[in-house]
Parts: structure tokens; C-alpha cells; sequence
């Protein structure tokens, strides 16, 4: 079910947001939303190079955002705020002022919205600094998405917990892709290893 919402930055509001629903109840999304280092690095579009914890809810981490026709590197610091239905990120050193993870109600069990805000400079500066704009909140929030359907699925295998948060998450984009790609094929020389051999005994036995 492709239930992603989004809607683009205006003047008058200066805010992006993306949502999706998910069949985890509240306060299980909350939960898993109070990894705040896993939520970012879930995100396709940043390669990280660091991540440092500087304090109770305060980071820093630096990277490469891809988001745009031309990335850019950052650096910036994260003070994280937990609210009655979510967390709020404020950030030092950054165009965007904070991203909100509001979690709610749905039908379906419960609904995530993400809010990022760039209300923290006035209309010219961000006009000069167009650049430096985060545009993977949707992709983003797709990727949240098809990540906790899985983490549903699978985090009760204590192995696969700790391939996903030991190798996988530390891992940059790129290197996911190329894990999976390699994974695929060694999925499929095992299958005709096993073709061959039902062949063998079938002709054989």
C-alpha cells in the first residue's frame, strides 16, 4: 500500500513534510523513533562520515548530502527535544532549523509526520543558500517506511538485529546497494546449485 504524503516548502510557511502510515501502534513508533542516529541514517541520500554523541540528546555529525543536482558537505550539531507525541531536532550550523517526527492515531495503526522547518532565516538569506536545501524528505520517508515494515518482520531474530545496527546502518549508501546486489546473486548461484543437484538425482539416482 503506497500511503506517502508529501508537499514542498512555501513562503509563508517554509516548511517541507512527508508522512506515511504504519501498523505499529504509537507507542511503538515512538520507540523505534527514539534511535535518532538510526531514523538519520536511514536516509538514502546522506553519506555520513561521522557521528559523535556530545551529550544527553546532543550530537554532531558531518557528511555528504546528495539530495540535489550538486552535493554539498555539512557539519552540523542536533539537540534532540522528546514531546508528548514525537521529538523535535534542532540544529546548529544548518540551513534547516529543525525536523519534527510527529507520531499519531491511523486506521492502520499509527501515522508518522515528518516536518522540516527553515524558518530560522529570513526569505533572502535562504534564497542565496538554495544549495544547501534538503530535499530527501520524501525519499526519506519512503525508505523509513519500507525500513520499519521490515524491522516488524525481522527484529526478533537477534542475528539479523545485529547485522542491521553493526553492519548495515554504519554502512554509506552505496555500499548498501552493492551488499544487496551481492547478497541477490549468491541467492541465485545457491538456487542452481540446487537445481543441479535435484537434476543429478533425478537423472542419476
Amino acid at each position: 500500500m503506497n500511503d506517502l504524503t508529501n508537499t514542498k516548502p512555501t513562503q509563508s510557511e517554509d516548511s517541507v513534510w512527508a508522512s506515511f502510515n504504519s501498523s505499529m501502534d504509537t507507542d511503538s513508533l515512538k520507540s523505534f523513533c527514539g534511535d535518532i542516529e538510526r531514523l538519520f541514517r536511514i536516509n538514502p541520500l546522506l553519506e555520513f562520515n561521522k557521528w559523535t554523541t556530545l551529550g544527553k540528546n546532543h550530537y554532531r555529525f558531518s557528511g555528504r548530502n546528495i539530495s540535489n543536482e550538486e552535493p554539498f558537505d555539512f557539519e552540523v550539531e542536533l539537540k534532540v527535544e522528546e514531546l508528548t507525541d514525537g521529538y523535535r531536532v534542532l540544529y546548529t550550523n544548518s540551513l534547516k532549523t529543525s525536523t519534527t517526527f510527529k507520531i499519531g492515531p491511523s486506521p492502520q495503526g499509527s501515522k508518522l509526520t515528518i516536518t522540516d522547518n527553515y524558518d530560522g532565516l529570513s526569505a533572502k538569506e535562504r534564497d542565496a543558500r538554495l544549495g544547501e536545501v534538503d530535499r530527501s524528505i520524501t525519499t526519506w520517508a519512503s525508505y523509513l517506511q519500507k525500513f520499519i515494515r521490515t524491522w516488524q518482520r525481522w527484529s526478533r531474530f537477534r542475528p539479523w538485529r545485529w547485522y542491521m545496527r553493526r553492519v548495515w546502518q554504519p554502512m554509506k549508501p552505496a555500499g548498501r546497494r552493492i551488499t544487496h546486489m551481492l547478497l541477490l546473486i549468491s541467492l541465485f548461484e545457491i538456487a542452481l546449485i540446487a537445481l543441479g543437484v535435484v537434476i543429478y538425482f533425478i537423472e542419476y539416482a
